[in-house]
């Protein structure tokens, strides 16, 4: 299953499309990927998981953003 997900990840090019988040403006969607991605991160650190499931949001979040706004 992880090995699947993670082949998933490689091959994303672009972003799927969100019904959430229906304007051009991604604000919000770029703060929503950017809060799942650490919230992802600390708990899968907290569960001894492996914290590459949490791959998917960070790259959404590094597509979208501006890059004055991504730190890492």
């Amino acid at each position: 299953m992880a090995e699947d997900i993670k082949t998933k990840i490689k091959n994303c090019k672009t972003l799927p499309f969100d019904s959430h988040f229906t304007n051009q403006n991604l604000t919000r969607n770029h703060w929503q990927n950017y809060l799942d991605f650490y919230h992802c991160e600390k708990a899968m650190a907290a569960k001894g998981g492996d914290i590459s499931m949490c791959e998917w949001y960070r790259r959404v979040c590094k597509f979208i953003c501006p890059i004055s706004w991504v730190l890492a």
